[in-house]
């Protein structure tokens, strides 16, 4: 049974490794193998990320990019000022988790809020992961 999504964001140019790592650590927390995830989602902003389209296409999870606004529009427990600065959007992967989830997917329903993951290339990716609105 497929009864999960995953919201990714991370820095321009973030390794494979480091992403496939943050969402590694966020599974393991939440108790759920990849087989559970149905698909993954992001910002339109990192369309063309290689390590976020590398690793859905190596679970083979479709992958959904939703814009700025759509994201903004999600209440979510953590949102940052600093995320709103850079993308329009006070939250990418809570919101990101949640839209994926299925139309009006409460915040309760995320299993890990926002887990943060520095990669050996320095650069950051943080995860969440919402159990689906079905």
């Amino acid at each position: 049974m497929s009864g999960y999504t995953i919201g990714l964001g991370c820095d321009r140019g973030a390794a494979l490794q480091t992403v496939r790592e943050a969402v590694q650590a966020a599974l393991a927390a939440a108790g759920i193998g990849p087989e559970q995830v149905s698909a993954a989602a992001s910002i339109t902003l990192k369309q063309d990320e290689a390590a976020l389209l590398a690793l859905a296409h190596e679970h083979g999870w479709p992958l959904h990019f939703y814009p700025p606004d759509a994201l903004a529009a999600v209440p979510v427990p953590h949102p940052s000022a600093t995320v709103l600065r850079h993308t329009g959007t006070p939250s990418v992967s809570e919101a990101a988790a949640l839209l994926a989830a299925g139309p009006d997917t409460p915040m309760t329903a995320l299993v890990v809020e926002k887990h943060k993951h520095r990669g050996a290339d320095g650069r950051h990716a943080t995860v969440s992961i919402a159990r689906k609105n079905t």
